[in-house]
């Protein structure tokens, strides 16, 4: 592990809390658009963000007022964990106890950057992996057709050994459904796989072990068109009912399981949709980010035959590489190959892109070409972007971004994946890059926070699925050392 700990942030429990110094020589030096470095960390939110996104921040995932007066009329941020304990048993709060925001406060301190320890290490690229809702399962899917599940309360056994079914290129993307029955599994073609990985069978091979039945998302189910596109994004709906997906023929499709059809289809950007998401647990809006660099809003209430979105929103120079929303209808974040990521609030959409592609002077493929340097300077001349973090690197594949989970930190950091391999965890109010870790050898393409733990999991196209904790397991963590093959990947 590569992660230094400033001596300035220890606190009454000796811990390094999150001020955490970068080391250049790993990865690359990190840059926050709002001029906070990392040697200086500030408190205070950034000039140019949204207030509203900052206070509801604060609210969850900030002490109570009383816990953290030093003296009348003076708070003091943040507040050690003694502190906080001491004043939960004299009943500052009036409470006594601790409310969801000062658990958050605690928790939120203890960033999960010990280790790392390694959970598996296959011979093929790792390109997606998440947790489950509850944080009881983890599922990792590999370009060589595997896609494994753990066991996370059984020391990480392997609950599912899924072989992939007509396989086109690698797993493009993967989605557990809300009771965790299920699974779905996307690759370059219109036909995405759902799986039972409650059976008792290790070992999934289709129609073996197992039905992989397929869920045909082409318009009509046309064997003439049977491999006219690919699909590079699923999710469940919050019922279960819906899988959404974004797809390479520039379109949204939603199916319905209980018809088993698709029950929508929108024509919604003029590229390849690289990612979807529902905004909330009502279902009814859609995030979509494509090629094309615009992030759209779908209301399905008011769709019509024109296939006109709620929204859009500019501010990315290149495409989008992911989308992932705060779970609140309104804010979420974008992964862009411009190398940044932004926060949204879609309350300032525009009703249609204004801005064309005159401000790009320059040629630039990421699948093979590093960012040009002049590409740096430029910005956007419509940005309806909240903020901008950078620091990270977008290159070679579609590299995926998240919100911090909600209960153990109240979703105050963003953090990313990274084609120098490493990943970043950045401070949503504050913009500063709070941490790196830094252990794999090839472009780290999905990393996972555990719903309730200070643990995340990272993996990288060197095969390596690693583990990182706060305060650890207590043991060593062990270097792994191995020949890498290296591929270049257009996706």
């Amino acid at each position: 592990m590569y992660v230094t700990h400033n001596r300035a942030a220890i606190d009454e429990m000796g811990y390094a809390m999150s001020r955490l110094e970068i080391e250049p020589d790993h990865c690359d030096s990190g840059e926050v658009v709002h001029g906070v470095s990392d040697s200086q960390r500030s408190n205070k939110p950034l000039n140019d963000l949204d207030n509203e996104i900052a206070q509801l921040t604060k609210l969850k995932s900030g002490p109570h007022q009383m816990l953290s007066q030093i003296a009348p009329g003076r708070r003091g941020l943040p507040v050690s964990t003694v502190k906080m304990l001491a004043g939960r048993e004299c009943n500052f709060s009036g409470r006594g106890r601790f409310s969801s925001a000062d658990c958050c406060h605690v928790l939120s301190r203890y960033l999960p950057v010990n280790g790392p320890w390694l959970i598996d290490e296959m011979n093929s690229r790792a390109y997606v992996s998440h947790f489950s809702a509850d944080g009881s399962l983890f599922v990792a899917g590999f370009q060589g057709s595997h896609i494994r599940i753990y066991n996370v309360d059984k020391g990480w056994k392997v609950q599912k050994n899924i072989l992939a079914k007509s396989l086109r290129w690698t797993i493009t993307d993967t989605s557990l459904s809300p009771d965790q029955r299920h699974l779905v599994y996307a690759s370059m073609s219109p036909i995405v796989h759902i799986v039972n990985v409650g059976s008792a069978e290790i070992e999934s091979l289709a129609n073996v072990t197992d039905i992989h039945d397929g869920l045909d998302f082409s318009s009509a189910g046309d064997e003439d068109r049977g491999y006219s596109f690919g699909i590079f994004s699923v999710k469940f709906s919050t019922d279960g009912r819906e899988v959404v997906a974004g797809s390479s023929d520039d379109s949204i499709y939603v199916y319905d399981l209980e018809a088993n059809r698709p029950s929508l289809q929108i024509s919604a950007h003029s590229s390849d949709v690289n990612t979807v998401c529902f905004a909330d647990e009502s279902g009814h809006l859609i995030y979509s980010g494509s090629d094309d660099t615009y992030c759209k809003v779908w209301d399905r209430r008011c769709l019509n035959a024109r296939d006109k979105p709620a929204g859009v929103l500019m501010g990315h120079l290149e495409g989008i590489t992911f989308i992932d929303s705060r779970g609140d209808g309104r804010y979420f974040i974008s992964n862009g190959k411009d190398q940044a990521i932004k926060l949204w609030d879609i309350r300032k959409m525009s009703s249609e892109a204004t801005c064309q592609e005159d401000f790009r002077n320059y040629e630039w493929d990421y699948r093979w070409m590093d960012y040009p340097p002049q590409a740096k300077d430029v910005k956007h001349p419509r940005d309806l972007s909240v903020a901008t973090y950078r620091g990270h690197s977008v290159l070679r594949t579609l590299i995926r971004c998240y919100f911090s989970p909600e209960y153990s930190t109240g979703q105050k950091y963003i953090y990313t994946g990274s084609h120098n391999s490493c990943v970043y965890i950045y401070d949503l109010v504050s913009g500063a890059q709070v941490a790196t870790l830094k252990h794999h050898k090839s472009p780290v393409r999905d990393c996972s926070w555990h719903p309730y733990y200070p643990m995340l999991l990272s993996s990288s196209w060197d095969g390596d699925i690693v583990k990182w904790e706060f305060p650890g397991s207590g043991e060593a963590p062990a270097p792994v050392i191995k020949n890498r093959v290296r591929r270049r990947s257009i996706y």
